[in-house]
């Protein structure tokens, strides 16, 4: 029990880091909750800062919830301390649970008054190293999205969703056999609720037609 609950404890430290407050303050000296759409994502600092510095977050958000799968879940060894009647196996469940925890301190990071980021990138971090070419995938509908219609938001939300379609899709029309289909199912479709919930303001600014849109050109200094 013990080992378990330090799991979850050190990946929502780790998701709670919050790296767009601390790269806005190194290259700006700016609280990049105090600009912009106010929200303390890699989405935020692409807009404020440039895209180079946003890219710079939304990896570093991504490595976060891969950490948590890869390395802390690592910390897990025996069986789990609670009775699992679930079809998942311990590992793998343990490993979503450390991916969703990180996603939760993304979110609602102790560092920054609970207030974080969106769980996009967080989550990407977390899923890639599940489900990889269901992520892949869904990336590509991000990228799409979002050199059409020039919303990250739009793009995030859209990406999220086909998440858990994508692999319904691969699993049962082209007959793929997805390790861990039925584990990370699931948790994949939480997860998308969860960030849909987090986007609620922008999918209201979107039906609004007030959402920004986002530019690939150099920010002045």
């Amino acid at each position: 029990m013990y080992i378990f609950g330090l799991i979850i404890l050190l990946s929502y430290l780790v998701g709670s880091i919050p790296t767009s407050i601390i790269i806005s303050k190194l290259v700006k000296g700016i609280d990049i909750r105090k600009h912009g759409s106010g929200n303390a994502g890699g989405t935020n600092v692409f807009r404020v800062i440039g895209w180079k510095y946003g890219l710079l977050v939304i990896l570093l958000d991504a490595l976060k919830g891969a950490f948590a799968v890869i390395v802390i879940a690592r910390l897990h060894y025996g069986n789990i301390p609670f009775n699992n009647m679930t079809p998942f196996d311990d590992f793998t469940l343990i490993q979503i649970i450390a991916g969703i925890f990180a996603v939760i301190g993304h979110i609602w990071t102790i560092f920054a008054g609970f207030k974080g980021g969106k769980g996009i990138a967080t989550g990407l971090g977390f899923l890639i190293t599940i489900i990889t070419i269901d992520m892949l995938l869904a990336v590509a509908v991000f990228a799409v999205v979002v050199l059409v219609s020039r919303y990250i938001s739009l793009g995030s939300i859209l990406a999220t969703l086909s998440i858990p379609v994508i692999m319904i899709i691969r699993e049962n029309i082209f007959n793929v056999d997805i390790l861990g289909y039925h584990t990370v199912l699931p948790f994949s479709i939480l997860i998308a609720l969860l960030i849909v919930y987090t986007h609620r303001a922008n999918i209201k600014r979107l039906l609004e037609g007030s959402e920004n849109k986002i530019s690939l050109s150099r920010k002045k200094s």
